[in-house]
This record gives structure tokens, C-alpha cells and sequence, in this order.
């Protein structure tokens, strides 16, 4: 039963029998025989019946679930088993949004992989809610992300505030002031996220209390465009100091702080799925992500 277990497992993680098809390079009517002897087998219907996509009865998701948690399980025991031989060989999965992309990271990740030189790690760049979906699934091992709402199948294995910072090129004028106020902002060329980012949450609450509004000049999703437009230094934009760690340590952009009292810090969150135990190499990379993460709080 192993093939049909996964040949269901594929296809209810696609949602699609034609998707799990051409991950698996099998014919479309392979998976269906198969996921047929598989609830042949187990006596009870997995998918419900009539519809395009795959959508999974009661079973089906308790047998899903069971499925990913053993894939999981095989995971940690050939990382112990490695362990226990000496073998430094293995693979990491990494998801991380691209805000972490800076030199602190890449330098952590390097020295990592230099004391460690016989794993493989794979670092996947996504956004928040795809990260979380992949935590979730156990396509990944662990998740750094920007604050996420309490997921009831993610554990947040740390949490560190990061305040929000007006970033400037050293020539902008804003740098002339020691804090910088709503109304102050107003008066310059923004590049900010789009409404409905956590960032541009904070900034409306800011902005209602200090009776004075941002109209940025450009929005956008990528806050390595917001970092670069910012270093071109026309724009002033706004971000946590981790998203920009390299370049005002190098001096090419300049943090300053808010003057409202009322700025919210935004959170970075270091995550796993709930109940998963991470052994061997991935729980090494946990620990110094863990350190790291410690670090950004001096």
C-alpha cells in the first residue's frame, strides 16, 4: 500500500488528480487505481466522490494526516540515525521571507554550512501565508517569517519585537532630525507596502492619531525594492531594522526612529509545525537561527 499511499498523499496535497499526475510522472488513471485499492483496502471512501477536485472526506484527511506525520517521522529518524553513525551528510528545508534576505542572514547560513559542510540546505523564499502553508505541510522544516496571526497547527518557537524605522539614504534630508513624525514623513516621497500589509496597519494607526496621512509615491510587495529605492535616495521607506541590517551597517541607508509614541514593533517569528521534533541537522540550524534571532534584540 506504500504506492497508494502516496499516489493519495499527492493528490490530495495538488487538489488535483492531473497535478499530482505530472509531479509523479504517472497517468492520471494510475493514481485513481491506486487511491481505489487504497480505499479498498481500508474499507471507507477518501475523496469525496462526483467533484473535479480532490476533495477529501473525513477518512481522507485523518489518513492525510497520518501519512504526513509518518513522512516526518522517517524524516527526524534518518537524521538520528545519521547522528548516531557520525555521518554529516542530510538535507535542510528553509522557508524565509525575502524582508531576511540580507547579509546577516547569508553569513549565518554560511557559517553554518562551513562547520557543516556535507549537508544540503534548501532556502525557500515566500511570502507569509506560503511559508505557513509550508510549515504546515511539512514541505519545509522551519519558518522565519514577518508576524503572523495564531495559526492552531504552528508553533512559534521564538518571537523577537523588531521597531519600525524610517529608512533614508545618508544624503536625504530626513537625516538631519533625530526622530521623525508622521506629519514629517508626509512630506517626502514614500515607498511603503501595500494596504493590508502589517507594516501599513501600524502607519494607519499612526497616521489617524497624528491627523496627518501618507500618500506614498510607489507601493510594493518586495521589500528588497523598498530597501533599493530607499539606498537610490529619493525615497524614504519603512521597515523593521532586521530587513536592513546590512545596508545601515554599511551606511548606505540611515534608521530613524519614529517620533510617536504610538509606533507598534512588528515581530519576527521563528516557526515549525506544532508537534513536529526536528532532530539531527535541521534542529542544529534551529538553534542557531534561535541565537541569531537573540542577537537582533541588543
Amino acid at each position: 500500500m506504500d504506492v497508494a499511499m502516496r499516489y493519495f498523499y499527492e493528490a490530495a496535497s495538488q487538489g488535483s488528480m492531473r497535478l499530482a499526475s505530472e509531479k509523479l510522472g504517472v497517468a492520471v488513471s494510475s493514481i485513481s487505481r491506486q487511491i481505489v485499492q487504497l480505499e479498498g483496502y481500508l474499507g471507507v471512501n477518501l475523496i469525496e466522490k462526483g467533484r473535479r477536485s480532490v476533495k477529501l472526506t473525513e477518512a481522507g484527511q485523518l489518513t492525510y494526516d497520518f501519512h504526513r506525520t509518518h513522512i516526518a517521522e522517517l524524516d527526524a529518524l534518518r537524521s538520528r540515525i545519521q547522528d548516531l553513525r557520525g555521518v554529516r551528510k542530510g538535507s535542510i528545508r528553509l522557508a524565509v521571507g525575502e524582508g531576511f534576505l540580507t547579509s546577516a542572514f547569508f553569513q549565518t547560513i554560511d557559517a553554518f554550512h562551513k562547520k557543516n559542510p556535507g549537508l544540503h540546505i534548501d532556502t525557500h523564499v515566500g511570502s507569509t501565508s506560503e511559508i505557513v502553508r509550508m510549515v504546515e505541510e511539512d514541505e519545509v522544516h522551519v519558518g522565519l517569517v514577518l508576524q503572523i496571526e495564531p495559526e492552531p497547527k504552528v508553533r512559534v518557537r521564538l518571537s523577537v519585537a523588531q521597531p519600525l524605522m524610517i529608512l533614508v539614504h545618508p544624503s536625504h534630508p530626513l537625516t538631519r532630525k533625530n526622530q521623525v513624525s508622521i506629519a514629517d514623513l508626509s512630506q517626502h516621497d514614500l515607498c511603503l507596502p501595500p494596504k493590508g500589509f502589517r507594516i501599513r496597519q501600524i502607519l494607519s494607526h499612526m497616521e489617524a492619531a497624528a491627523g496627518a496621512y501618507l500618500e506614498p509615491a510607489q507601493t510594493t510587495s518586495s521589500i528588497v525594492m523598498m530597501r533599493d529605492l530607499a539606498c537610490e535616495g529619493r525615497f524614504a521607506t519603512v521597515l523593521p531594522q532586521i530587513a536592513a541590517f546590512g545596508e545601515i551597517a554599511a551606511r548606505r541607508l540611515i534608521a530613524i526612529p519614529f517620533a510617536e509614541t504610538e509606533a507598534e514593533p512588528v515581530s519576527v517569528h521563528l516557526i515549525t509545525r506544532l508537534g513536529r521534533q526536528l532532530e539531527g541537522a535541521p534542529a542544529k540550524l534551529l538553534t542557531v537561527l534561535e541565537a541569531k534571532m537573540r542577537s537582533w534584540t541588543h
